[in-house]
């Protein structure tokens, strides 16, 4: 998201700009790879008591690159860097980073791999996923209720049916469902859970198909369903963000031409009325 504009001081639209070269954005890239490698190899302490000293110089330094970076790209936009939420979402990684190093702030230095995250900003497609994730969660949120009253009955159900002989699956309502949040994901849910059962109540199957059935197959495609319209409202607003961005290109670049043919013929004319003054005034034309 750039908020430089043409109307900035130079010195910012060069900045914006600089930073925004694939060289630049790729070499931020790599670096964030490097400190991601980094802090893994710093989580050991064979590695440490070997090369800890030069682990720590290379941390500091790349997190020295990027708090240039950020405060570069803050100078470039002003205020302005505080109305993208990517861009703050990369100040509160920085600043989690930099936080000093005691025993009360122990678990803030531990989440200086954060800084991997910012991948996300930095890779588009990355970015993209997450704005799908983002802007499916309404759709979710119902996929969920639905969900949760598809949990509710069958806990109720199955705490009716199975309490009595099968108390540590079904004894109460919150032992059904953790046991039908088993079943849901499939783990072991068959000879675990089901054939047991089964053997106390022959028709139990009906019960766990069915569960399964709604549960593991149509909700969850649900939230398959929902998270890929989400996409595709993204890329459809993208595709006509970008192919907005062309027309105004074009439309400047159109005044520009007819901007160019009036002052072609405002210079014809020009030269026109000079002559024809010449000429009244006696003298030959030049």
């Amino acid at each position: 998201m750039t908020i430089v504009t043409n109307t900035s001081p130079k010195w910012k639209i060069y900045i914006e700009h600089f930073l925004a070269q694939p060289i630049v954005q790729h070499g931020i890239v790599a670096l964030i790879f490097l400190n991601a490698a980094l802090l893994g190899m710093e989580t050991s302490p064979w590695i440490m008591g070997q090369i800890g000293e030069t682990l720590h110089i290379l941390d500091h330094t790349i997190l020295y690159i990027f708090i240039t970076e950020l405060v570069l790209l803050m100078l470039a936009r002003g205020l302005n860097f505080f109305k993208d939420p990517w861009c703050i979402f990369d100040f509160v990684v920085i600043a989690i980073a930099i936080v000093p190093a005691s025993e009360s702030l122990a678990v803030l230095r531990s989440l200086r791999v954060l800084r991997v995250l910012r991948l996300i900003n930095k890779v588009e497609s990355m970015k993209k996923v997450v704005r799908g994730l983002l802007g499916s969660l309404a759709s979710l949120g119902s996929v969920m209720g639905l969900l949760l009253i598809v949990f509710y009955v069958a806990s109720v159900v199955s705490t009716n049916l199975f309490g009595k002989e099968f108390p540590d699956y079904f004894g109460t309502l919150g032992a059904s469902l953790f046991t039908l949040f088993q079943i849901m994901t499939l783990e072991n849910w068959a000879d675990g859970i089901a054939r047991p059962i089964m053997e106390k109540f022959p028709l139990a199957w009906i019960f766990f198909l069915v569960y399964i059935m709604l549960s593991t197959f149509v909700v969850i495609n649900l939230f398959v369903a929902a998270i890929v319209d989400a996409f595709s409202s993204i890329s459809h607003a993208d595709a006509a963000e970008k192919k907005e961005i062309e027309d105004e290109k074009l439309r400047e670049l159109k005044e520009q031409r007819i901007f160019a043919q009036l002052s072609d013929e405002f210079k014809l004319i020009k030269t026109e009325v000079h002559n024809i003054k010449i000429l009244l005034s006696g003298s030959p034309p030049k």
